[in-house]
């Protein structure tokens, strides 16, 4: 009963606000967050916060559209480009707004669009590969799992499919398929993007692995970072990097969210070796205080992370 009564006076006084504003500035609330927030993460939640609140017929098909356009990854070459524009054109008429004078408006809340259901796409195929389970028959997947171990074990061949070989680069047993079941495919992909892109820092995070003091799983250890990668996309988090970093670039995408899986298994290595564990036993502590980090530092908007590679020698 208190949230039903919460909720109602919270909608109440907003809306109560939203007139106000609008009549004294001439300016919806859409215009006042385009024109009065920081680019990036600041602009394009208040874009996506807004749109989600608004009551308006039109706007309420838009987002269903949206979310049907993201859905079946469409959001893609020229079919964007007649989405963005049919969301600026929608909006613009919902909204009453004179693109003539304000015409700084449309470009501005396109790329906020852009931003928020190219997110939305990238999680649709995340989690197409999440729910796609390795298989051995899958002449793909076996391909894409031997290509792992040549990346990460050049001058050391595999001697069978079904091998110890594999405990050497972090995987429990003599099949890595079953290391897979909880993230499906996307912790192979995973693995596979840092080791083909940044080969020579996977190697030496590898390396840090088998340090006999504080050495670690390396695939299990990359499997729990894919793990946290798609918590904090899932839970909205991720969206103060992504929204940031690909503002001025172009539509989010999974190779962002593999390139943010890169930044955190670099990341977590540093911090594993810094914390100086007593044995593998830390290693759910760590990784939760790891986690806790990355969680406070989203809550700064205007937080967007690069991988800084300093190879080192421990």
């Amino acid at each position: 009963m208190f949230s039903f009564f919460w909720s109602w006076t919270y909608n109440y006084i907003r809306l109560l606000v939203k007139w106000f504003l609008r009549k004294t500035t001439g300016l919806c609330e859409l215009q006042r967050i385009c024109y009065g927030e920081e680019i990036g993460a600041p602009r394009t939640l208040g874009v996506e916060k807004s749109l989600h609140l608004s009551r308006n017929t039109s706007i309420q098909s838009l987002i269903t559209y949206l979310n049907s356009m993201s859905e079946q990854c469409r959001i893609v070459g020229e079919m964007e480009k007649e989405i963005l524009k049919h969301s600026i054109l929608t909006v613009l008429q919902a909204k009453k707004i004179n693109p003539t004078i304000h015409n700084r408006f449309g470009f501005s809340f396109g790329l906020c669009v852009r931003l928020i259901w190219g997110y939305k796409q990238m999680y649709h195929e995340i989690e197409n590969l999440r729910t796609t389970q390795y298989s051995s028959e899958n002449l793909e997947h076996e391909a894409k799992l031997l290509q792992l171990w040549r990346l990460l074990r050049p001058d050391e061949e595999l001697e069978n499919r079904i091998s110890k070989q594999w405990q050497d680069i972090g995987f429990q047993g003599d099949d890595p398929k079953t290391d897979f079941r909880g993230m499906g495919i996307l912790g192979l992909e995973n693995l596979l993007y840092f080791s083909t892109e940044y080969p020579d820092v996977a190697k030496h995070v590898l390396s840090h692995s088998l340090h006999p003091t504080y050495g670690y799983a390396f695939a299990i250890v990359g499997i729990n970072i894919t793990s946290l990668a798609y918590r904090l996309m899932v839970e909205g988090d991720l969206r103060t990097h992504i929204y940031n970093y690909n503002y001025s670039k172009s539509t989010p995408t999974i190779k962002h969210f593999h390139q943010f899986y890169c930044y955190l298994f670099y990341e977590f290595d540093k911090y594993w070796i810094e914390s100086k564990p007593a044995n593998i036993m830390d290693f759910s502590r760590i990784l939760q205080e790891f986690e806790t980090n990355i969680r406070s530092a989203l809550t700064n908007l205007s937080t967007v992370f690069k991988i800084n590679v300093a190879v080192d020698n421990i």
